[in-house]
């Protein structure tokens, strides 16, 4: 299987060449459709200077087990229907986590789209947790 992969490779150079270029691009841009992402130290700074708002959106009890300071929780499949409660907020970013990092891309999307200033945690929970910071319960 990997000797036909080799020869298809080496006999097609530009298509499996185009093939990566678009991948690669493919990539990008979909990694940049959920807004910026944010280290754990660039989170720290816009919360601490009253700039940013956590917003949780891992479920109650994930949450409950442990959450940065201050954090809000609104399970992802709830945003949209409490976007409401954001809207005080509205002139601060805000901050999404969840716990890899892998759903907080599309919440972000859809808080830009409805005119929200948001950003994500990159790595998600797993992130803060790994850089030593603290989580409350």
């Amino acid at each position: 299987m990997l000797a036909h992969f080799i020869e298809f490779a080496t006999n097609h150079y530009l298509l499996v060449g185009v093939f990566a270029v678009l991948l690669v691009l493919l990539l990008v841009l979909e990694m940049g459709k959920g807004g910026r992402s944010l280290s754990t130290r660039e989170l720290t700074a816009l919360v601490n200077a009253d700039q940013g708002v956590v917003i949780d959106i891992r479920a109650k009890k994930d949450y409950s087990s442990g959450h940065i300071v201050g954090a809000l929780n609104i399970p992802q499949e709830k945003v949209a229907e409490r976007m409401g409660e954001l809207e005080k907020h509205k002139a601060k970013t805000l901050i999404i986590v969840d716990s890899i990092g892998q759903h907080s891309g599309t919440t972000c999307a859809a808080l830009i789209k409805a005119g929200f200033n948001a950003a994500k945690l990159s790595g998600g929970v797993s992130t803060w947790r790994s850089d030593n910071l603290p989580l409350v319960k």
